[in-house]
């Protein structure tokens, strides 16, 4: 599968001239992509309801709510209902899913980070006027993004904490950290110990290769090192916050395993790919442009480790058609940028 060195040069030279590569497994956005079946994502699907949600109960007042593609996590108290994120694609059918789990009010709001994706419905739960006894609570980060934001979806929280959170509510526990920056500034890991459920929003995506960008990660390094933080717990139930139903310790394995394949194929990429005939042929048609230069070496690089890690993968997690060219490209910018993986590029005699 892996291409040699003259036809990547030559695909890449035809893609800058505005014509489409075939680099990330097809060839246009109408095009058909590989088939979810058989991959590892089929494992981890739940039916949906009539009113378009679905439910999973892990016990001890513990449930997961998702519109198929959103996760929110429901921990029903004593004291009152602890809400995990509120995804305006799942919108008011969450607040139906809570009002049939249970009549007791909802009392704490969390949010797992910033991002609209997954905390743009939380003002149906903790706007201030429309519910002024619920807490909310996050990290210090989220609550500088949300107070920039100025967002009336995404309320700014009213608690807010630097390394670590215990949410005690009634008979429940939520213990809140903070592992780093990595997804994002402010994304923390969500663990109930009684239920043995562990929550962090956009770090594995269970059965599938993570969304575009290795999760749009600000800093790589962080989200990559988030797995093994992850794995120091102690839990049997993993929500990512995406794709449907619940998923487990295997699922996050099997991401790091991937994870560490793609860093391994590319920082090897890296250091094989030789940008000198590359080079020449770029700036002998593009004279004095380092800029093409090197975006078609970065390319060839990028190519050689999608098609390495393809080989793996592909057909095992889903998407890695869809997304595996798009990881590929970061992880060679992280490696450059923050591993000191610099290839042809290194310090020179």
């Amino acid at each position: 599968m892996k291409s040699s060195l003259s036809s990547t040069v030559a695909g890449l030279l035809i893609f800058l001239a505005g014509a489409a590569t075939a680099c990330t497994g097809f060839a246009g956005q109408h095009d058909h992509f590989l088939p979810v079946n058989g991959t590892l994502a089929m494992e981890n699907q739940i039916p949906l309801n009539d009113a378009g949600y679905g439910v999973s109960h892990f016990g001890h007042g513990a449930y997961m709510v998702t519109d198929g593609a959103y996760q929110t996590l429901v921990l029903v108290s004593t004291a009152g209902v602890v809400v995990v994120d509120a995804p305006p694609t799942t919108g008011h059918k969450l607040q139906w899913a809570i009002g049939n789990l249970t009549s007791i009010p909802v009392r704490w709001f969390v949010y797992s980070h910033s991002h609209s994706d997954h905390a743009g419905g939380a003002y149906l739960f903790a706007d201030n006027q429309a519910h002024p006894k619920v807490k909310t609570i996050a990290h210090e980060n989220t609550a500088a993004q949300l107070v920039a934001a100025r967002d009336p979806h995404r309320p700014v929280p009213h608690i807010t904490f630097k390394d670590r959170y215990t949410l005690k509510a009634g008979n429940q526990t939520l213990d809140l950290f903070f592992p780093g920056i990595g997804h994002d500034l402010g994304n923390i890991i969500i663990y109930a110990p009684k239920q043995r459920i562990l929550m962090m929003v956009d770090q594995i995506y269970a059965g599938w290769v993570p969304f575009w960008n290795l999760a749009a990660s600000v800093y790589v390094p962080g989200w990559i090192d988030a797995h093994d933080r992850i794995l120091a717990y102690d839990f049997d139930v993993y929500l990512g916050g995406h794709m449907g139903g619940p998923a487990n310790r295997t699922a996050v394995t099997v991401q790091r395993e991937y994870v560490r394949d793609l860093y391994a194929n590319c920082a090897d990429a890296l250091n094989n790919v030789d940008i000198v005939p590359i080079g020449t042929e770029v700036l002998t048609n593009n004279p004095y442009n380092i800029w093409a230069q090197f975006a078609v070496y970065l390319d060839a690089v990028a190519e050689v480790c999608y098609n390495a890690t393809s080989a793996k993968w592909l057909g095992k997690l889903a998407a890695q058609d869809i997304f595996g060219f798009s990881h590929a490209r970061t992880m060679v910018s992280s490696l450059r940028l923050d591993y000191d993986v610099l290839g042809p590029n290194g310090v020179q005699p």
